[in-house]
């Protein structure tokens, strides 16, 4: 069977259906990025709490905020969960090109869509042109799309790729903590997968991409997103759509 006639020309089917492990991902694109605590930089299992549980990082403004300044209004209804037009939980908070939440009404940056089908080639062309553009979130955004559509044996791939792109964004945004926490697991989770160079993606050289941003980020502040961002395939495999050997 030649490239053309591979069935993973055809976009993969988005499956919102399929089970993840806790904290892997809450309805939200943005699910890992606003999971990750900016202290310890690991992700956590209940990011709706005020405290972190690895490291109890936000322990202090939770306490202080115990004793509140007045009573609460017995009449006021709690704030409805924002959801996308097929009902998805999704934040309708405006961010800026890093993803950053901005007070509701502020201008912000268009987010990408959700549950977009694309071949593996199109979500790399996609992800990309965002890296590109200094747009890590929106990348992650487009690699988190195609973890949650890929089969069993490519999850951890795009899984490592979307984190990747979280940990450029924590590192852009100057969090070295949680860029290298998040560099760390994403060049982990593409590993296993250096010999079959999937899609043509170059993981040797993300992995070595990933362990020198890390050491840019010891002492350092924020780094420029465009200029810091990595390739994501070797010059010359843009146009190759080759699964992994497991999926040939």
């Amino acid at each position: 069977m030649t490239d053309a006639d591979s069935p993973h020309d055809q976009p993969l089917p988005f499956r919102p259906s399929v089970p993840h492990r806790a904290g892997d991902e809450g309805g939200d694109p943005a699910c890992w990025l606003d999971q990750v605590c900016d202290a310890c930089g690991r992700i956590r299992e209940r990011p709706g709490s005020a405290v972190c549980e690895h490291c109890g990082a936000g322990a202090a403004d939770a306490e202080s905020s115990d004793v509140p300044d007045r009573a609460p209004d017995p009449v006021a209804a709690p704030r409805r969960r924002d959801r996308d037009e097929e009902g998805r939980a999704r934040s309708a908070r405006p961010r800026d090109g890093l993803g950053r939440p901005l007070p509701y009404g502020s201008p912000g940056v268009a987010r990408q869509p959700e549950g977009v089908p694309r071949t593996p080639a199109q979500s790399l062309t996609e992800a990309q042109r965002l890296l590109d553009d200094g747009m890590p979130f929106h990348a992650h955004e487009v690699l988190e799309d195609a973890w949650k559509a890929a089969p069993e044996a490519e999850r951890e791939l795009w899984r490592g790729l979307a984190q990747l792109a979280v940990g450029l964004t924590h590192a852009a945004r100057g969090n070295a903590v949680g860029g290298t926490a998040l560099l760390d697991r994403g060049a982990a989770a593409i590993a296993p997968y250096a010999d079959a160079a999937p899609y043509g993606i170059e993981i040797a050289g993300l992995m070595a991409w990933a362990r020198e941003l890390t050491v840019r980020l010891t002492g350092s502040g924020a780094v420029p997103a465009a200029e810091s961002a990595p390739r994501l395939r070797a010059t010359g495999e843009e146009t190759e759509n080759r699964p992994t050997g497991d999926e040939a």
